[in-house]
């Protein structure tokens, strides 16, 4: 992949990391700073979903 520019993303559609230009943004989450953040996108939002609906609960 391209280098550490800070252009990574998530492709929903492909379920694969993205760098710079790719798939529409309606098919894609980020942008991450690192390929590795991009990789872990699906694990980020797990995380903060549960950490919202936690905060909702109280």
């Amino acid at each position: 992949m391209a280098g550490d520019d800070g252009d990574w993303w998530f492709c929903l559609k492909h379920m694969k990391v993205e760098h710079g230009a790719g798939c529409p943004g309606k098919d894609r989450m980020g942008p991450y700073k690192t390929e590795g953040e991009a990789a872990d996108a699906l694990a980020i939002a797990r995380e903060r979903n549960e950490a919202w609906r936690r905060q909702n609960e109280d």
